[in-house]
């Protein structure tokens, strides 16, 4: 779902799209380019141009009227920037050159997200990888339920009270449980 479709309104979209994002990225990726922007008090434009997108399309993610940053390398360079960023305000004058590391794609990150650059190594402030969306697992009771009748459940207890007591209790549970 990258483009937005003529037959949904928009508003919803954009929010699904928004919560996509937030999946994908760890946050939407308007925040993240609202981030960089103001830290480094550049446009979106000279921002676009670091990362080596368009403007329009740093703009339709930006919005969230696209989802996904389909190219790994600008991917790679925003999180490069956003690293450097939460490291703590960047001076002006080194903004230009910072920008031209980027877009040459030479920054001093290491995939591990501590940067070198003079002096002691330090950590980058970077969010914590999230957890993986676990499936939704209905209470095995409700499930029982849902494979058999009331009745069957009761005279499958029984015939099991006296082998599995822990397994008839839970389909005495299922069995009386609405």
């Amino acid at each position: 779902m990258d483009e937005l479709p003529a037959d949904r309104p928009d508003r919803d979209l954009l929010a699904e799209n928004r919560a996509r994002q937030r999946e994908l990225y760890g946050e939407p990726l308007g925040e993240r380019v609202h981030r960089l922007t103001s830290g480094l008090r550049i446009t979106q434009a000279r921002l676009a141009s670091a990362l080596g997108l368009s403007p329009a399309m740093l703009s339709q993610l930006s919005g969230a009227r696209r989802v996904k940053i389909g190219d790994p390398a600008v991917l790679s360079r925003m999180v490069a920037l956003d690293r450097r960023v939460c490291r703590g305000p960047v001076p002006p004058d080194e903004v230009a050159g910072l920008l031209e590391q980027i877009r040459a794609g030479a920054t001093p990150w290491g995939a591990d997200g501590v940067c070198s650059c003079g002096g002691e190594p330090v950590q980058a402030a970077v969010p914590p990888p999230r957890e993986p969306r676990r499936p939704v697992v209905p209470h095995p009771e409700d499930a029982l339920r849902g494979v058999i009748g009331p009745a069957r459940l009761i005279a499958a207890a029984a015939a099991l009270a006296t082998s599995f007591p822990e397994l008839a209790e839970v389909l005495r549970r299922a069995a009386s449980r609405r």
